[in-house]
């Protein structure tokens, strides 16, 4: 039976992502902060881990519990978004909050993965547009922009180091009707995530280290 792993799965993108795969058979593994929603993605036959992705000690106990476990797929959607206007400088705190979540955290828990990767493995970081610095044309929420155009730079490293062994993407989700992407979005999330689904089950060697819309569209870095 495939597996798939789900970093980030307590709500929105994460969350669905969960109920598309199991809803195909798949068996799949899934991380979440809070007991509400561990105790809901057992309801829906995952096996849920306690992950808090901002601490270095949750972290550490990561690799462990998945002894003996082994990925067809991984999709990273574990992030934050603090929304500015303009170029507003962002507290410390912010700053912190921000970087530790959307770029130390995949720094931190995917070089942990590679002994879990299953022949012919595919990973995917939810990364954002917001991140392109070529297809950047406004400066809303520039902290998130920085952070995810430094996390699409630690996935083009893990590309380039998984060479071989997985083909890893950063994928544009599109804006999506989430709690973070807001109610006046473009589209909902059963789509995003069925579209970024058939993009994962269709890559090959040569789309190692690509960044993506949900659509399979290229985005430029």
């Amino acid at each position: 039976m495939a597996h798939a792993l789900i970093i980030g799965a307590s709500r929105g993108i994460g969350a669905e992502f969960v109920r598309q795969y199991r809803a195909e058979g798949w068996q799949v593994t899934a991380t979440a902060r809070g007991d509400e929603a561990l105790a809901a993605l057992r309801a829906q036959g995952a096996t849920a881990i306690a992950l808090d992705v901002t601490s270095a000690e949750s972290v550490s106990r990561l690799a462990w519990q998945l002894e003996g476990v082994s990925f067809d797929v991984i999709v990273n959607v574990a992030g934050v978004l603090k929304r500015q206007s303009g170029l507003e400088a962002p507290s410390d705190a912010d700053f912190d909050h921000t970087m530790h979540a959307n770029v130390l955290a995949p720094m931190r828990v995917l070089p942990q993965l590679v002994d879990k990767l299953a022949p012919g493995a595919k990973l995917a970081l939810i990364s954002s547009k917001m991140g392109s610095m070529g297809a950047r044309n406004a400066t809303s929420s520039w902290l998130y922009r920085a952070s995810k155009a430094a996390a699409n730079s630690v996935l083009k490293d893990i590309s380039l180091e998984w060479a071989g062994k997985a083909v890893c993407v950063s994928f544009h989700p599109g804006w999506v009707r989430t709690d973070m992407g807001g109610a006046g979005a473009d589209i909902g999330v059963e789509d995003s995530v069925a579209g970024m689904r058939r993009v994962i089950a269709g890559l090959a060697a040569q789309d190692n280290g690509r960044f993506l819309n949900y659509d399979g569209s290229e985005i430029p870095w």
